[in-house]
């Protein structure tokens, strides 16, 4: 029994052992090379998926924006900061002393006409009464007017009879006196800004639309920050709705604060609000420009009132300039009458002398509101508004 056992444990290791060798045979048998798969370079690369591992950071130095070249760029590129709103230059207006002198040139390629006109006919051989007659014609169409013609014609008429002969020096020194006298020699012609005991002064401007009021109370700031003066504006054209603007630009350009309400608004406030900030910061001037609307006379009667009215719980007003434009003529003068009927007008601005030929006009509306010119425009520069001289001007009549 115990053979047969023996025998039976034998065979099954012989076979374990025989199906050993025949499965290690079969699996060292070489397999086929896997065939050759080339880049499918046509798709695009896969993307990652939620829970795929990020690649292992690389171990390498951090470059600044400075430090990396732009394509085509060899420099490194810099980051700029926004350059800053720099405030306006503050210009220096140039002294008015003389200034009328320097800009008798324009002055006298206007009035030329009316000064060689009288000097050729007073030259004439004989004086009759015709050439008299055309003396007269000359003066008027120069808007001398009709009364200040008649006198300055009897008293050349005068002045020839006893002169006698009459040399060109002497009949331009003979025209160039009676002128002075027309024109006013003795009359303060001050625009009035330093009150005594007591700042600022205060200047009110006033004026038909159109005729440049406004550019010429910029220009009078000009004209005050020359003569070392310091100013604040006070925009009451509330209805022009640029005209705000206009005045702001001019003061910001010398350095003049200007006070402004809102479109369409009071006035008479904005002037109160100006001459208060003018006291406020200690300026020697406070300009006021006003509206210049010529709707009806009761209107404007009624605004420019009001406006004298409130700034007067302030203080007295100095001046009360009138702005004309030269080139209307005799049509200026039905305006200078309106005004004077409405405010106490002080002093005249004669703009635009320089576009006409009718310089007589200078003579007329002193005449009509009995208050003298105190500055006259000659050009659109800024600095082309200039203190009124009745030598320069009548030089400038009649010519060197």
């Amino acid at each position: 029994m115990e053979t047969v056992i023996l025998a039976v444990v034998i065979a099954v290791v012989v076979l374990g052992a025989l199906g050993g060798l025949i499965v290690g045979s079969r699996r060292r048998k070489p397999l086929p090379p896997p065939p050759p798969t080339a880049p499918d370079i046509t798709a695009p690369p896969a993307e990652p998926h939620v829970g795929d591992e990020a690649e292992t950071p690389r171990d390498e130095p951090r470059r600044t924006i400075e430090e990396v070249d732009l394509p085509g760029g060899g420099a490194p590129v810099a980051v700029e900061e926004p350059p800053l709103v720099e405030a306006p230059e503050i210009e220096i207006p140039e002294p008015t002393a003389g200034r009328l002198v320097r800009l008798r040139t324009r002055l006298s390629r206007s009035q030329n006409a009316l000064g060689k006109g009288l000097l050729t006919l007073l030259s004439r051989e004989h004086l009759d009464d015709d050439t008299w007659e055309e003396i007269e014609d000359t003066l008027l169409t120069a808007d001398v007017g009709v009364q200040p013609t008649q006198e300055l014609v009897e008293r050349l008429r005068e002045r020839v009879k006893v002169l006698g002969t009459r040399t060109p020096e002497e009949l331009r020194g003979l025209l160039r006196d009676e002128l002075l006298k027309l024109v006013g020699t003795e009359v303060d012609r001050t625009v009035r800004t330093e009150p005594e005991e007591r700042k600022p002064g205060i200047v009110m401007v006033v004026g038909v639309n159109g005729t440049g009021k406004t550019t010429t109370t910029g220009k009078l700031a000009r004209v005050l920050v020359a003569d070392g003066r310091t100013v604040v504006l006070g925009a009451a054209d509330t209805f022009r709705a640029a005209a705000a603007d206009q005045l702001q630009t001019w003061g910001e350009r010398v350095g003049a604060y200007t006070v402004r309400g809102p479109e369409a608004g009071d006035p008479a406030s904005v002037a109160f609000d100006a001459v208060k900030e003018g006291k406020e910061m200690g300026v020697d001037v406070v300009l006021i420009d006003t509206a210049g609307r010529l709707h009806t006379k009761t209107g404007l009667m009624d605004e420019l009132g009001k406006v004298k009215r409130v700034v007067e719980k302030h203080a007295p007003l100095d001046e009360v300039l009138l702005v004309l434009d030269a080139t209307t003529g005799q049509n200026g003068l039905v305006q200078a009458r309106v005004f004077a009927e409405v405010v106490d007008i002080t002093g005249i601005v004669l703009t635009k002398l320089d576009g006409t030929a009718k310089g007589g006009i200078v003579v007329a509306v002193q005449r009509e509101l009995g208050v003298p010119v105190k500055l006259v425009g000659l050009g659109e520069g800024a600095d082309d508004l200039a203190p009124f001289e009745p030598e320069a001007f009548v030089d400038a009549l009649i010519g060197d």
